[in-house]
C-alpha cells in the first residue's frame, strides 16, 4: 500500500504559534469618494460585509487567531466595525481581533509604508511568543486557507513565503511581480514593473505578489531593523524587503490555485479602483459567481444589523416593486420600483415608478421618486432626489458626478448638497 500524500505537518501547532497582522491603513485614494470619510478595508461590499471581512473570515476560517489589524488614515468606521462585530474570539485562550493604531515609536511618523508598519509593533508579535508572522492585507476580496501555505512554508524550510497569483500581462504591472525555479523559490521579484516579464509556463501570464506573507519571525525583526538604518530605504516589502533578501534567505512562492483552497477557484481580487469594484460586485449577481459567498464550509463573518426582511410593496401595473438577478440585504424596501441586476445593501429605499439597471446602492441610501439609474454606484447615507436620471448622458454625468475609465458612475451625498 503506497504511503498517502498529505502533508505531516502539525496544522494545529502551526497555526497557533502563527501571529497575523492585517495592513489596514492605507488611504485608498483609487476608490475615489468611497474612501473620503472611510478607510478602504470598511468600504461596504457585497451588501451585507465590508472589504476587511474577507481577510478577517480568513483567518479565523484557517484556524488563525491571534489578529493585528493596524489601521491609520479615517480609521473611525473600520474600528466600530471591528469593535462591534468581530469580538468573537477567546482573550483567555490568547486569541482576539486586536486594534493596533499607529503606534509613532519611530518619530512623529505615521506608518511609512507596509514594512514599517511591522515594524512599529514588532513588540505586539514578541508579546505573543509567535514563530511565524503572516501579513496580510485588509482589502481584498478572496477565500484562501493560510494553514496551507503555512504547511508549505515549513515542508520547505523557507525563511519567507510569498503568496502568487498568475494574471494576464498586461494588468500585471500594478503588481511585485517574481520568477520562481523548479523547487518554488523565488529568484527574481520586481515591484510593479513597466513590462511585467511572463511567466515561462504561460507567455500570456505573469506570476504576481498577492501580498500575502509569511516569515519568520526572527528572520522578519533582523531585516526590519537592519533595513531602517538604510537611507534608501522605502519602507516596503515590495520594493526593500523581499528583493534584498533574494540570494540571502530561502525566499519560496505559493502559487494560489484552486486546489484544496475553499470557493474551488482561485479567486483573488483586488478592488483597488471603481472599475474593480463594480466587476468584484456584479459578479455576485452572476448564476454561478466565481467567489461564492452562499457556501457554509467557509462563512464571512461580518457585524450583522439586526434588521428585517427585504420587502417589496405594490403590484400595480406601472407600480410594481420588483427585483431580478439581483442580491437584496436585510432592511431593504422596494415600493413600487423595478430593479434589474443590482447589489442592494442594508437599509435602502428605492421609491415608486424609479428603474434601476446594473447599480450597487451602499447602506442606508435613498433613491427617490420617478429616478432612472444605470450602472451607478449609489454612496453610503446618499439621498437620491424625485426625478434624477444618471447613466444616460455621459457629458452632463461627467460634470456632476466621478465617472470612471468604464464609465461607472459613482455619486456620494456631497454631490447633491
Amino acid at each position: 500500500m503506497s504511503s498517502n500524500n498529505y502533508s505531516h505537518a502539525d496544522t494545529n501547532k502551526l497555526v497557533r504559534e502563527t501571529s497575523a497582522l492585517i495592513l489596514a491603513g492605507g488611504k485608498g485614494t483609487r476608490l475615489k469618494q468611497l474612501t473620503s470619510n472611510n478607510a478602504k478595508p470598511a468600504v461596504s461590499f457585497g451588501g451585507k460585509f465590508r472589504i476587511i471581512d474577507f481577510t478577517l473570515s480568513n483567518c479565523i476560517n484557517s484556524g488563525v487567531r491571534k489578529v493585528g489589524v493596524l489601521t491609520q488614515y479615517m480609521a473611525q468606521d473600520l474600528i466600530d466595525h471591528l469593535q462591534n462585530g468581530w469580538q468573537i474570539l477567546s482573550p483567555a485562550m490568547g486569541e482576539g481581533v486586536r486594534i493596533v493604531p499607529a503606534q509613532q515609536r519611530t518619530g512623529n511618523d505615521w506608518y511609512r509604508g507596509t514594512a514599517d508598519a511591522v515594524y512599529q509593533n514588532l513588540d505586539l508579535i514578541k508579546r505573543q511568543d509567535a514563530k511565524r508572522v503572516l501579513i496580510l492585507g485588509g482589502d481584498h476580496i478572496y477565500k484562501m486557507d493560510y494553514s496551507r501555505m503555512l504547511n508549505f512554508h515549513v515542508e520547505n524550510d523557507a525563511a519567507v513565503t510569498v503568496a502568487c497569483i498568475h494574471k494576464p500581462i498586461e494588468e500585471a504591472s500594478s503588481f511585485g511581480v517574481m520568477g520562481l525555479d523548479a523547487t518554488g523559490e523565488i529568484k527574481t521579484f520586481v515591484e510593479k514593473p513597466a513590462n511585467p516579464p511572463a511567466d515561462p509556463s504561460d507567455p500570456t501570464q505573469s506570476l504576481v505578489s498577492m501580498g500575502i506573507y509569511i516569515f519568520n519571525a526572527d528572520l522578519l525583526e533582523d531585516e526590519l531593523v537592519k533595513a531602517l538604518e538604510d537611507p534608501d530605504y522605502n519602507h516596503d516589502f515590495g520594493h526593500n524587503i523581499i528583493p534584498g533578501l533574494l540570494g540571502r534567505a530561502k525566499v519560496f512562492g505559493y502559487i494560489f490555485t484552486e486546489d484544496g483552497h475553499p470557493g474551488d477557484t482561485a479567486y483573488w481580487r483586488d478592488v483597488g479602483n471603481l472599475d474593480e469594484y463594480f466587476a468584484a460586485t456584479m459578479d455576485l449577481l452572476s448564476p454561478a459567481p466565481e467567489l461564492d459567498l452562499y457556501s457554509h464550509n467557509w462563512p464571512i463573518i461580518t457585524n450583522q444589523s439586526q434588521r428585517p426582511g427585504a420587502k417589496f410593496v405594490f403590484n400595480d401595473d406601472g407600480r410594481r416593486g420588483h427585483a431580478v438577478d439581483s442580491v437584496l440585504s436585510a432592511g431593504t424596501i422596494i415600493s413600487g420600483a423595478e430593479l434589474e441586476h443590482c447589489m442592494v445593501s442594508a437599509n435602502v429605499r428605492v421609491h415608486s415608478y424609479s428603474k434601476l439597471l446594473d447599480c450597487i446602492l451602499l447602506p442606508n441610501s435613498d433613491i427617490g421618486r420617478n429616478c432612472r439609474l444605470t450602472k451607478v454606484i449609489v454612496g453610503e447615507d446618499c439621498k437620491i432626489p424625485d426625478g434624477t436620471i444618471i447613466g444616460e448622458n455621459p457629458e452632463e454625468d461627467a460634470k456632476k458626478y466621478t465617472v470612471s475609465e468604464t464609465g461607472v458612475i459613482l455619486v456620494t451625498s456631497e454631490m447633491f448638497e
